[in-house]
């Protein structure tokens, strides 16, 4: 596993990022269990999650499926860097006053319960799952400032912020150590994180780790998997819509065709094309089995030529940064 920093911390992370969304819902205790041991043994060291991550009417799951894993001991704390995530409400309607979102009162609250829920002491990087409008940044700053005190938290990163919101998070942070990473949408086929949120990540010193980096299985061999009867998460969400749209289909099949080529694989291309792009830690992983973890591991290796890189621009032109893509 090659290692780097996060973003201007100091801290070590390997340039795969072990995801754990599919834990309790797709992969029960046992399996995520393996996959976690798993990873571990192979040199990836931070492992993602969020407090609502869980089965269909029991959100935390996740956290305590990790949380039991911790329980195992053998050291997988300490060699673990974890990070979650808070803002959403962890019950379905309408939620209890102060129970979501970003206000000082909803943050502590949601910090302890996610502790409980993985049996430590500390998370290491807690991100802010949504950029709140409603929230003045110097609230959100002093309920982070007390829980880094209390050492329950040691890094504070986002999820899904505008790069304005990068910028106005840490201008209000100078001085001190603000966001530290952001974790964006960002794969071949939706690159629009280029225009400000990477542009601003990198200005600010933040790694950016980019969510579903195979745009949900559409860049993981979708149109091949389709013609074996085979890629049941293809045919539903984002890749349904994405393959029933005939311009899209055409760029993955393309795209197909020129990872062919070059004898390679076509979710492994995806990542592997992920690490080369600037400010990138380390793209974000799900893995269901392990063999969906050995391919991720192998991305780390690859090396894409020239002339596929140039392919991959030509079929996924990627957007002028800010304001160069709406302006002159």
């Amino acid at each position: 596993m090659e290692y780097t920093q996060l973003g201007r911390t100091g801290l070590k992370v390997g340039r795969i990022v072990l995801g754990t969304m599919n834990f309790g819902s797709l992969t029960d205790e046992a399996g995520s269990h393996a996959l976690l041991d798993a990873a571990l043994d192979a040199g990836i060291n931070l492992v993602d999650t969020a407090n609502i991550y869980g089965d269909d009417g029991r959100r935390g799951l996740t956290e305590e499926l990790l949380g039991s894993w911790f329980a195992r001991g053998g050291g997988r704390r300490d060699r673990t860097v974890l990070a979650t995530k808070g803002y959403l409400p962890m019950t379905d309607g309408e939620p209890w006053p102060n129970h979501d979102r970003l206000s000082a009162a909803a943050i502590r609250r949601a910090v302890d319960a996610s502790l409980r829920r993985l049996r430590t002491d500390r998370i290491d990087l807690y991100q802010f799952h949504h950029i709140d409008r409603a929230t003045p940044v110097e609230e959100i700053w002093q309920a982070m400032d007390v829980l880094i005190a209390q050492g329950k938290v040691l890094y504070v990163g986002s999820s899904n912020f505008p790069g304005w919101g990068i910028a106005r998070a840490n201008e209000r942070r100078r001085g001190r150590l603000g966001l530290v990473s952001e974790q964006c949408f960002y794969n071949l086929l939706e690159r629009r994180a280029e225009m400000d949120v990477i542009p601003a990540a990198r200005e600010y010193g933040l790694g950016v780790i980019p969510w579903s980096p195979l745009n949900q299985g559409l860049l993981g061999g979708a149109l091949r998997k389709e013609r074996e009867g085979a890629g049941e998460r293809t045919k539903i969400g984002r890749s349904a819509r994405g393959l029933a749209d005939p311009a899209v289909r055409a760029k993955v099949q393309a795209y197909e065709d020129a990872v062919a080529a070059h004898g390679l694989e076509p979710g492994e291309v995806a990542l592997a094309w992920l690490l080369t792009r600037p400010g990138v830690t380390g793209p974000i992983v799900g893995p269901r089995t392990p063999g969906h973890l050995e391919s991720a591991l192998r991305a780390v290796d690859l090396d894409l030529p020239a002339e596929l890189l140039a392919t991959l621009d030509d079929i996924f032109p990627g957007p002028a940064p800010s304001p160069e893509s709406f302006a002159w």
